[in-house]
């Protein structure tokens, strides 16, 4: 029997654009099936910031993780994924699910919207961390699409 709104589990995941600079961060949550961006973490030579994500998903009572991983036109890894492993291993000391999903051409479309958006005179300058966040909304809505037409099953 499918889930009824009343008895349904609703979760709130955050979602994370890897990037070498900059972590990309969303928060999206499965009742409303939306999300938002939660703004950008610090990724360098000494790794992420992981003391600024435990910080995020206390905030924000995350209960899965949702990390993007770009794939090639023939389905293929990228260059990034090695990377993008390794932060997706890191994310276990977290004891949260994690996820990964295809995240393939989400910081263009980000960059394009944001530029629709500035156009028609919806905001200002455009920043790298705007578009890093706007990817991570992006994904965290592929995933809620993807779970929501799963008819919320894992």
């Amino acid at each position: 029997m499918p889930a009824t709104p009343d008895t349904a589990t609703h979760e709130t995941l955050l979602a994370f654009d890897f990037g070498l600079r900059r972590i990309g961060v969303a928060v999206g949550q499965t009742v409303t099936g939306s999300a938002n961006p939660v703004g950008v973490v610090a990724n360098g030579a000494t790794g992420p910031d992981w003391q600024r994500i435990a910080k995020l998903i206390r905030e924000w009572g995350a209960a899965r993780l949702v990390v993007g991983m770009p794939l090639q036109v023939d389905g293929s890894r990228s260059a990034i994924s090695d990377a993008i492993g390794a932060f997706v291993t890191g994310l276990a000391r977290f004891s949260l699910p994690v996820e990964t999903i295809d995240e393939s051409y989400s910081s263009a479309e980000a960059q394009q919207m944001l530029v629709a958006e500035r156009r028609l005179g919806m905001r200002g300058r455009i920043r790298k961390e705007m578009i890093d966040a706007a990817a991570a909304t992006l994904i965290a809505e592929r995933w809620l699409r993807r779970h929501h037409q799963a008819g919320n099953g894992r």
